[in-house]
């Protein structure tokens, strides 16, 4: 019983060289479930990379990726003397954010010297200190080794060149406060944002942070299988699962590997937007109320529909009558939300 992924690890590979070899200075980062590929797998990758920090999402992975990577370690989630006390003591080599005052000035006092990336709040809004902060960080910021402000971008933007325009507006802010924008550390800009940024703030290094794009770059360069575990013949109005559901029509009943503990089943709400992406969800919500729900396997290019909500580890689906039965330990595809999965076993690296 396997739900497993499957890497062409020379090809992979191949794709982190080449898009560190085009942006030398990418923070890798390193989060979660590891993009699917797991932490410490990413952490071993990105020690066989000529870069110089990765980036974790919570001070607890730190100590996961550090025994796959000796070099510096940032922390993306802001440290706060409230909600994280047991962390000050972090090692030399592990560079705290910090997004608001009295986290600067709690380390000033405390653990002077130590490294710090501020970060100052976005359009985002999600963490950062704001512009009527800035002056009463000068004076502290002077006892920490400030390594750059951080800005936490979004995906969308409102207007062409909104994020550029915000990158370029905070380092004026910062210059204005008497604060050396000497370095930027930015998220989701585009090779040409980055440029145009670059070309602006000319004395400023300005370090990506990537994930998706590094990892997930090529999609073809991974796969996931499912495994038909069982096979059973149905006709119409046959009762399955825990939820009793009747069979649409004759066929079969697959039970396959992959469940909510796999990521199965599991996805982020989604915006839609325009009449054609509401429309779909429209669609989505009432074949769903109606009992019907599309499922992430595939067998022969055509997607099957989930039988009931998929259990822990297994899932049920349906397989229409005209579609020959697969045997017991046949691969399905599986298409799955990546930052979400996780696999019983990883081939090819």
């Amino acid at each position: 019983m396997s739900f497993s992924l499957r890497v062409d690890g020379q090809q992979w590979r191949d794709h982190l060289a080449r898009t560190i070899a085009q942006e030398s200075s990418i923070v890798p980062v390193i989060k979660g479930n590891g993009y699917g590929f797991g932490n410490e797998q990413l952490a071993r990758e990105a020690s066989a990379l000529p870069v110089s920090t990765i980036a974790v999402g919570t001070h607890s992975e730190v100590q996961r990726v550090r025994e796959h990577f000796a070099r510096e370690v940032l922390v993306l989630s802001p440290w706060h003397p409230t909600l994280s006390p047991a962390e000050r003591n972090a090692s030399d080599a592990t560079i705290r954010t910090v997004a608001h005052p009295e986290a600067v000035f709690a380390l000033a006092k405390d653990q002077p010297g130590v490294p710090v990336v501020v970060e100052v709040l976005t359009s985002m809004r999600r963490h950062g200190v704001q512009p009527t902060d800035l002056e009463s960080l000068i004076r502290p910021l002077d006892e920490l080794d400030v390594r750059g402000f951080a800005l936490h971008l979004p995906l969308d933007e409102q207007g062409a060149g909104t994020k550029v325009k915000d990158v370029i507006s905070w380092a004026s802010r910062l210059t204005d406060a008497g604060l050396s924008p000497h370095t930027l550390w930015v998220s989701h800009l585009s090779a040409a944002e980055l440029a145009q940024v670059r070309t602006t703030l000319s004395t400023t290094t300005v370090k990506p942070r990537v994930g998706t794009q590094l990892w997930h770059g090529n999609r073809q360069h991974f796969a996931v299988n499912a495994t038909v575990l069982d096979v059973h013949e149905v006709a119409k109005g046959d009762r399955v699962g825990y939820r009793q559901q009747s069979a649409p029509k004759d066929g079969h009943v697959l039970v396959v590997s992959g469940g909510t503990f796999h990521g199965v089943g599991l996805e982020a709400p989604s915006v839609s937007r325009g009449l054609t992406g509401r429309g779909k969800a429209v669609a989505r919500t009432g074949l769903q109320a109606l009992g019907k729900a599309a499922s992430p396997f595939w067998l022969a290019g055509q997607r099957l529909w989930f039988a009931e909500p998929p259990h822990m580890q297994v899932s049920m689906v349906w397989l229409p009558g005209d579609m020959a039965a697969p045997e017991i330990g046949a691969p399905l595809t599986c298409q799955v939300r990546m930052t979400t999965a996780h696999f019983d076993e990883v081939f090819g690296l």
